[in-house]
């Protein structure tokens, strides 16, 4: 029996394939603290969309990220979250108006997404002989 050892949120260990064995490319999420648009109103529910070449490109052109390298993230995350609540302008501006948690939870969900399958590795328990894999992904999107 092989197992899949992941953190990742409520989307499958196998989280690129679909139903039919097909190509996921969108997967919900929910925020823990959510998004307060204008009107005070709480947005928890969301779908991000894996990320493409262009996605991680065009956002290094850009004078924000140009100025201040952190701020990657946040043009990253506005180009791939397609929804949230109601809400389905994602910008960077609603996404610098996230709570902190909330962007963290983000930047890890898209790591996850994007990089499953590339961070995990095989490994046998030593007790049981099990076989298993592990995630070996590292920091936050952004980071070094």
């Amino acid at each position: 029996m092989r197992r899949t050892a992941s953190a990742a949120p409520s989307h499958s260990d196998h989280a690129a394939e679909g139903a039919g064995g097909g190509l996921r490319t969108e997967f919900p999420f929910r925020l823990p603290r959510g998004y307060v648009d204008e009107q005070g109103t709480v947005h928890r529910d969301g779908v991000m969309r894996l990320a493409t070449a262009r996605d991680e490109l065009v956002p290094l052109r850009d004078d924000r990220v140009r100025e201040n390298s952190a701020y990657l993230s946040v043009v990253l995350i506005a180009r791939v979250v397609t929804r949230i609540g109601t809400v389905e302008d994602v910008h960077p501006g609603v996404v610098e108006d996230l709570f902190a948690s909330d962007l963290a939870f983000l930047q890890d969900f898209y790591r996850r997404i994007n990089a499953e399958g590339h961070t995990r590795a095989a490994v046998t328990c030593p007790s049981c002989q099990e076989e298993f894999a592990v995630d070996l992904a590292g920091g936050r999107l952004g980071e070094s």
